[in-house]
């Protein structure tokens, strides 16, 4: 038998609804394993959010990438600064989930280094979490059965790199579930949390973000 006759409708109507969504250009988007216990079907991608070039007219609002985008200004180096990362991971149990309340899932974690000031907020998990729950309504993805962690983390360096300066991240844990299997709004939501995890102010409705351009 094909093994593509073994897969649900409902989960190929749903990889086809992310093969439409319309994620931000600053975003590098690819598949990746999927893990295999979770669910009977899945899918997982990656991003990461690299920083956007000088000229590009996107300014970054706060964090790493407003200093990136800084020393690109007065350098000849063209090699890409990494923003922030993530991972989007949907999930399907054709016999649905009660813990789910549905038969779809959707599983993302995204990271991205902050500036100390904002690192040290008391509301930054609040904060957050307000970014993504902000995203699905901007997007109108209708879904239930939310949950999530906020986890501030912070890195310092010891002897021989001792030198280097000290660093807070962000982590958000999340998942929530999907309405139907029509998830396109979900990716391109998920894909503008992660944008802003990383400093990049959202873009108005009805505009679509300028490829970088590269120099020669």
């Amino acid at each position: 038998m094909n093994a593509l006759a073994q897969v649900p409708p409902d989960f190929l109507h749903a990889l086809g609804a992310l093969r439409k969504a319309q994620c931000r250009s600053e975003l590098r988007l690819a598949e990746i394993p999927a893990p295999a216990r979770l669910a009977p079907f899945a899918v997982a991608l990656g991003a990461e959010v690299m920083a956007p070039g000088p000229g590009s007219g996107t300014t970054p609002v706060h964090g790493p990438a407003a200093m990136a985008l800084a020393a690109a200004s007065g350098s000849e180096d063209d090699d890409d600064t990494e923003l922030a990362t993530g991972r989007f991971i949907l999930l399907h149990d054709p016999e649905g989930s009660a813990v789910w309340d549905g038969e779809f899932r959707i599983v993302t974690y995204i990271r991205a280094q902050l500036e100390p000031e904002m690192g040290n907020d008391e509301m930054l998990g609040t904060v957050a979490w307000t970014w993504l729950v902000e995203a699905l309504e901007n997007h109108k993805a209708p879904y239930r059965a939310v949950g999530g962690t906020a986890t501030r983390v912070l890195s310092e360096s010891f002897g021989t790199l001792s030198d280097r300066p000290g660093s807070i991240d962000i982590e958000l844990r999340a998942s929530w579930t999907p309405a139907s299997s029509d998830v396109t709004a979900h990716l391109e939501a998920w894909s503008d949390m992660v944008c802003t995890f990383a400093g990049l102010p959202p873009l108005p409705e009805g505009v679509t973000a300028l490829p970088r351009r590269r120099r020669n």
